[in-house]
């Protein structure tokens, strides 16, 4: 029997379009046009995020979220090139440029996901509890309610510092905050040796 093509699952479980159309000035690639017969959804109980073309009151559109001055200037000279396209429960970047990847924010490292959007969608179906955080975001939910809108749970202590992956050290905070916040800790333990200092505080 032939297996059912994997980014037609994905928008099948998926939520309703965030995006409330689809006007936008932002040149989206060929490569993620199949994604978009839904503009914007989220998936694994908001774990997923997949960013709307054009307005919307649940998500960041495409085109902002990609702006330079949203967050991406914050990261310098680790600053992810390509289109950031979705995102997992603690913002780690679903990432396109000549392939499919994930970038860190914590320490803005980038590694290869998939060469295609479906073998991307494979993968997230195959490992979404890995790549979106699902289990954790569940249990937050499930103490605290939904995650706000434009929002993702951020660690209070980070995750590459030894940070617990617990419900009770994760907050949500404003999703473009929250990149700005982990793009100072990325750029402070760039090149550190163990065991150096390292100030970083959710507020």
């Amino acid at each position: 029997m032939k297996r059912p093509n994997p980014l037609s699952v994905l928008l099948r479980i998926s939520s309703d379009p965030t995006g409330v159309d689809s006007r936008s000035d932002f040149e989206l690639p060929d490569e993620l046009k199949p994604l978009y017969e839904r503009n914007g959804f989220f998936a694994f109980e908001s774990a997923l995020e997949v960013f709307p073309i054009g307005r919307s009151e649940k998500s960041y559109p495409l085109g902002a979220w990609n702006d330079e001055n949203t967050w991406l200037s914050y990261y310098q000279d680790l600053r992810p090139s390509g289109v950031c396209f979705a995102q997992s429960a603690f913002g780690d970047q679903f990432l396109f440029n000549d392939g499919f990847h994930l970038f860190d924010p914590e320490t803005g490292e980038v590694s290869h996901l998939a060469g295609s959007i479906e073998l991307w969608a494979e993968r997230m179906l195959d490992d979404y509890e890995a790549l979106t955080g699902q289990p954790l975001g569940h249990e937050w939910q499930a103490r605290k309610g939904r995650i706000p809108s434009r929002s993702r749970l951020v660690p209070i202590t980070p995750f590459v510092l030894g940070g617990a992956f617990e419900p009770d050290n994760l907050v949500a905070m404003d999703a473009v905050a929250g990149m700005r916040l982990r793009a100072n800790l990325a750029l402070q333990i760039k090149n550190l040796p163990d065991g150096a200092k390292v100030i970083y505080e959710v507020v």
